[in-house]
């Protein structure tokens, strides 16, 4: 299963970074697999400090800004407990692990991920129509060069619906930072 989520990891200079991560975990929640890209910041900290966080948040907002790399400013974090690593303070619960193994013979690498500490912050909110909607827009918006214009326009236009119909405020400001992204982009390409 995927389980989506944040990842945080460090440069070797301790530079901060946020992407977001669907690893396949099971359903224990002790097994993770990540697959980002060799070009990816977070595959290239983890070759260089095999250490990170990863977060499982309710937060759409968050997930959104860090799909679409829409930052004022990182959200706050705290200090792991085990790791030289850091914790995003509003997730719901974080789970700091060290890298077991790297198979980066594809473009598409695989992470083995070993959990050496995990927390939970507050319980996970629940199910909300809008905050699965804002998801899988922000997911949309990062296949922009893979998918056809007209399919993106529909799709999003689908998934306005349930946000339209069961957002908050913070789930709204993320459809439409969903929604300028994707149309700034394809309108000008």
């Amino acid at each position: 299963m995927i389980l989506e989520g944040l990842v945080t990891t460090l440069s070797p200079l301790g530079e901060l970074n946020l992407a977001p991560m669907g690893p396949v975990v099971t359903p224990n929640l002790t097994s993770f697999r990540l697959r980002p890209f060799q070009t990816s910041r977070t595959y290239q900290n983890l070759k260089q400090h095999p250490f990170g966080v990863l977060h499982i948040t309710d937060n759409a907002l968050l997930l959104t800004r860090a799909a679409l790399n829409l930052w004022d400013d990182l959200p706050p974090t705290f200090s792991a407990r085990v790791i030289r690593g850091q914790v995003i303070a509003s997730a719901c619960r974080w789970f700091e692990f060290e890298v077991e193994s790297i198979d980066d013979s594809s473009e598409r690498t695989e992470i083995e991920l070993k959990i050496l500490h995990r927390e939970t912050l507050r319980d996970f909110w629940g199910f909300n129509r809008a905050k699965h909607a804002v998801l899988e827009a922000a997911i949309l918006a990062t296949r922009l060069r893979l998918l056809p214009p007209e399919e993106v326009r529909a799709s999003l236009a689908r998934l306005r619906e349930p946000v339209e119909k069961t957002a908050g405020p913070d789930e709204l400001t993320a459809f439409q930072l969903v929604w300028d992204y994707v149309h700034q982009i394809l309108d000008n390409s």
